[in-house]
This record gives structure tokens, sequence and C-alpha cells, in this order.
């Protein structure tokens, strides 16, 4: 598609966070046309609902403190390139796209030395600008990441979040070593999915709610555990020789399940932390890190750009699982079906298609 240099403005459905209040509204809204040099206007062919826009919806502490209203919300997608600015050359018309939602600086210290996904000074779409809940969107050529038209649309936009699962367990690498996936919402589903596409010896996955357990058997998790039925530490270590795991992913943000993660890593393993936690942590840093010798990694969004190639590699390889991981296609005019979903924990990803038209 090509977007005529006659057409200066567009209309299109777009879900909006417009009250500080739970909800969200689906109405009407017009895009300029107009670009920056460096940006590009993207069609969007599928979106998908993560815990943030969940957030967003509740309008929870976080997103009293983060958001500017009113904000179109969303910031994983899939689209095709419609119209290009003045000096964009590494895309162009009609290229299928998904894109590191997270928008940097280019120029601070963390982005002149190659650490861009701690840019001091981020933005990021459907959060702190606007995004991809709808029909197009306007995003900078640079975070732009062409794919092959072969590969299902369903699967390309999942790439961001699946980015957050490589990057927590390709940090440490888990070949032949056994891992605990903290946390089986959606993102913990991928890192249990990327973990046996990495040939994990052994996964452990650790989930309270039943249906992500299942989901977590399904995706080859090798032992699943229920913290509220079992004694998470004790079992861990019985699946480990008594040494604990080589690799804990940790998903959940929860306080109890960090601080247990910390007594079942091995002596000189690594903790990935991607879950936000919303209560002070207390742990042992004598007995628990020191004289364990623990590496411990923050995970912030995906290394720009090496996790999107790694990304990239595990989805044309084909040892993922994504149709598993994805449970739920809605239009996006249901998004309030979606909200309702996810807050139930009975779902992995759900995708959201900005028209009628469901994807198979």
């Amino acid at each position: 598609m090509k977007l005529s240099d006659d057409v200066k403005t567009l209309e299109m459905m777009a879900v909006v966070k417009e009250e500080p209040t739970q909800g969200f509204s689906f109405k009407k809204k017009v895009i300029s046309t107009d670009l920056k040099e460096d940006e590009v206007l993207v069609k969007v062919l599928t979106a998908s609902f993560c815990g943030t826009d969940y957030h967003i919806y509740t309008y929870d502490d976080w997103a009293k403190k983060r958001l500017k209203l009113p904000l179109t919300v969303g910031h994983e997608f899939s689209g095709e390139i419609i119209k290009v600015g003045s000096k964009v050359d590494q895309v162009k018309l009609g290229d299928i796209v998904s894109a590191e939602t997270h928008i940097i600086c280019g120029k601070c210290e963390f982005c002149l030395r190659g650490e861009g996904h701690i840019c001091e000074n981020t933005k990021i779409i459907g959060v702190d600008t606007d995004g991809c809940f709808a029909r197009y969107i306007k995003m900078p050529a640079a975070n732009c990441f062409v794919n092959s038209k072969d590969i299902n649309p369903l699967h390309l936009s999942v790439q961001e979040p699946l980015g957050n699962a490589v990057h927590t367990l390709h940090h440490f690498g888990v070949e032949n070593k056994t891992v605990a996936i903290v946390g089986c919402g959606p993102i913990g589903l991928m890192g249990v999915d990327v973990a046996k596409a990495y040939n994990a010896k052994k996964v452990i996955a650790i989930e309270i709610n039943e249906y992500r357990r299942n989901l977590a058997k399904q995706l080859g998790a090798d032992v699943v555990i229920n913290p509220l039925e079992e004694d998470v530490i004790k079992r861990v270590l019985e699946e480990t020789d008594g040494r604990g795991v080589d690799v804990v992913g940790e998903f959940s943000g929860n306080k109890t399940a960090i601080e247990q993660a910390f007594k079942y890593v091995k002596a000189g393993g690594g903790v990935s932390l991607l879950g936000i936690p919303a209560k002070t942590i207390e742990l042992d840093l004598a007995n628990d890190i020191v004289f364990k010798g623990i590496h411990v990694y923050g995970v912030v969004g995906r290394l720009i750009y090496d996790t999107w190639h790694e990304v990239k590699r595990l989805i044309e390889s084909g040892k993922l699982h994504l149709d598993q991981v994805i449970t739920h296609q809605l239009r996006l005019q249901d998004i309030q079906e979606a909200a309702d979903i996810m807050g139930s924990g009975n779902c992995g990803k759900i995708v959201l298609v900005p028209e009628d038209d469901i994807r198979e």
C-alpha cells in the first residue's frame, strides 16, 4: 500500500486512555500523515495486549504517576510501512515490520557506548507517546525491523515481549543448564519456550495459576510447581540434586517468589530479573549472594539491537511454539473483553486485529 501525497490526514479507530479511572475508550481519532525526515507511517496489522496495558487499564499507582492523558495505548505490533520520511533509507514502502518500542535519544552516555536499552531519555510508545492500538502509528525508522512476509503476522506482533524473554535467558546462557522460570504470565511462558529452544537441561516452571501451569507443561516445562501447594525451595533443590538451578528467569515480580529464588539458585549461578516488584525485597546478601558468588542481572527491555536479531533467528528457526503462547485473537474494538481476560489470568498472549478480519 502506498499513501497518496494528497492525503494529509487519516481517520482511524483507536483505544484511548482518556479518564483517570479504570477503563479504555474506543473512539475515532485523526492522525496527520506529515512525517519527520527519519520517521515512517505504519498501517497496523496486528497488536498484542501486554501486562503494561492492563496496568494502564486499571489505572494503578504506576499509571497514575507515569501517564499524561489522553493517550492512545498499546506498544506491541506488526504492520506495513505506507509512507517514509525524506531521509529514511533502512526500510521502504511495503515492508512488513515490527518495532522496538523504546525510542532512544542516541546521544546520552549510555546510547553512545552501545547501551541504548538503558538510555536516560527513553520514551515508550503507548506509555509516553501515542501507541499502536489503532490503525496507524508513526515510528522512527530506526525502531523498525523488517520481517519475512512468510511469517504469520500474529507471531510478528509478539516479538517485543518475546525479546524480553530472550534478553532474560540469553544473558547467562542456558544450554545444558537447569533453569527456573518464575511466573508464567505471557512473557514467562515465552521464557519456558525460549529455554527449551536453547536446549536447557531441565526447565522448572513456577506459577500459581492452573491455566498457565498447563500451558507451561504444553510448552515443554519438565517440572511445574504450584507455590500455593508446595514448598518451592525444597522442591527445586530435590529436582537439582540439592544444588539448586543454574539460572533463574524471574518474570513474576512477586516478593515471596523473588526472595525464594535466591535460596534455590546454585552457587555461582545467575538470577535474571524482569518482573517488577510492588513491595520491598528483603535478601540475605551475605549468605544468598556474596558467599554463593551469585550473578544478578536487571533486564531492561531488549538490547538494542542484538536482542532483535536473536529473536528473528529464533522465530525463523522454527523452534518456538508461539501458536501455543498466543491463546486469544480478538478485534481491537473488543478491548474490554481483552482486558477482562487478562485480568482473569486465564490466557497466554492476546493478539488484537484492528479490523473485523481475524487472521488464521
